[in-house]
């Protein structure tokens, strides 16, 4: 298929193809909707799985082939539901208006839906600045057209086929890969629980700068001036959103980021081995024993997430008086101390498997 340049194709408001409002949730708490036996799907206010939060047996509310998104998180959370589905409050649906109302298909509205993801996670909507339906329709987007000017349906439909086809194709090869290596499973029925509180600190790591000011003072782009990480109420890249001065703000290294507060990214845990400083909405944690190993720091931030993920929650926030209070799952030497060699070791294998696996994808594409 003869691609289409870019520079050629059309701008539209995305206000003059789509009525987007709330779609229509039942009032319940979460406990009365979500069901282990349920079939239906709820889209919550999630950057995962389609943002698909559970499943209930109370009936659906809207039709399957629609966008959704959430009002509440930023931009991630754009999604295509192809079947029918229960609503949620903070969750918005788009339906297609105007004269190309019965144009829309399954792969050109994913098509759109790539192209208006895109278009607007580089507008930085996030947990503060929140991506609202308001602020959707005054969006333009550019769309591939045909000869009269017209969004080319053709073309699109046609484009998301043959990359379904693709990726089909790579992750058939990719799961071969993945059979002919799998990863050992961990046997924990010997590892110990440990007390959060008497393996980790929490660290009180301040701003320097007494008039700082959020619009002068940190950057959403890593430079010379701007090159201090900082954490925050972040869902994805390692929990970093902005960058500051390192004059600006204390800082350690060798620690581990939990995020107290946030829609979705509440309970999130990132390793920080860098200089890391801190700015809202997330704290920073630091091993009570000396931990030179990134390898071991990934490792235990990944067992920490486990134990504490599912427990808060955006009206329960991860503050570290709950936190330390809660134990963790860890392999343990001969002594009953945790096996910090044998973490190293394993995070050695799973990031040689993981280059491994990567390697026969990017071959099979």
């Amino acid at each position: 298929m003869k691609p289409i340049k870019i520079e050629e194709w059309g701008t539209f408001p995305i206000g003059e193809l789509f009525d987007i409002h709330p779609t229509k949730a039942y009032k319940l708490t979460n406990s009365s909707l979500m069901e282990d036996d349920g079939v239906n799907p709820v889209v919550v206010n999630s950057s995962f799985n389609n943002g698909i939060g559970g499943y209930t047996n109370q009936e659906n509310t809207e039709k399957g082939g629609i966008i959704t998104f959430s009002d509440t998180t930023s931009a991630d959370a754009i999604f295509f539901q192809e079947t029918a589905f229960v609503g949620y409050p903070h969750v918005q649906g788009m339906y297609p208006i105007g004269k190309y109302k019965d144009k829309w298909s399954k792969y050109s509205l994913l098509f759109f839906v790539s192209v208006f993801r895109n278009r607007a996670l580089g507008l930085n909507y996030d947990y503060v600045n929140k991506f609202t339906r308001e602020s959707a329709k005054q969006i333009s987007i550019k769309l591939p057209v045909d000869e009269t000017g017209n969004p080319d349906f053709s073309y699109m439909e046609s484009y998301m086929k043959n990359l379904e086809l693709a990726v089909s194709s790579s992750l058939t090869n990719l799961q071969s890969a993945k059979k002919s290596d799998v990863l050992r499973k961990i046997d924990t029925s010997n590892w110990k629980q440990f007390k959060i509180e008497d393996l980790f600190e929490k660290l009180e790591l301040k701003t320097l700068k007494k008039d700082f000011n959020k619009t002068f003072d940190v950057s959403e782009v890593k430079d010379d001036e701007f090159s201090l990480p900082l954490v925050n109420a972040k869902h994805f890249n390692n929990g970093i959103m902005y960058y500051g001065r390192e004059s600006d703000f204390e800082s350690s290294e060798m620690t581990i980021d939990i995020v107290k507060n946030g829609a979705i990214a509440t309970g999130d845990v990132y390793a920080q081995p860098q200089k890391t400083g801190v700015l809202w909405d997330a704290y920073l944690i630091k091993p009570k024993g000396e931990i030179k190993s990134e390898l071991v720091l990934f490792f235990l931030a990944t067992a920490l997430e486990k134990a504490i993920k599912d427990k808060f929650s955006y009206d329960d926030k991860c503050i570290w008086q709950k936190v330390k209070k809660l134990s963790i799952l860890l392999p343990i030497t001969c002594h009953n101390l945790p096996d910090y060699v044998y973490m190293e070791k394993y995070m050695t294998y799973v990031l040689g498997n993981a280059e491994n696996l990567l390697s026969n994808l990017t071959a099979c594409i």
